[in-house]
């Protein structure tokens, strides 16, 4: 799913991921935790970061549901 030319890592961290959607880590966390945006990746005992695929994938949806929704 990645583009040849795409050189961004694989993983982005949480406060990456924030960022991207403009949403806090911790709103972030508990959609995680409902089944509603991509579970991070357990890196470490203290690390943990998200696909980043799976991050605009998710990004991808929201826009495609509210296309949809205006149609």
């Amino acid at each position: 799913m990645t583009a040849a030319n795409d050189n961004l890592p694989i993983l982005m961290s949480p406060k990456d991921a924030a960022r991207e959607t403009s949403l806090s880590r911790q709103l972030l966390t508990l959609m995680s935790r409902q089944g509603q945006f991509p579970l991070p990746v357990k890196l470490g005992e203290r690390r943990q970061a998200y696909v980043r695929a799976e991050v605009i994938g998710w990004m991808k949806d929201r826009i495609a549901a509210r296309a949809r929704a205006a149609a």
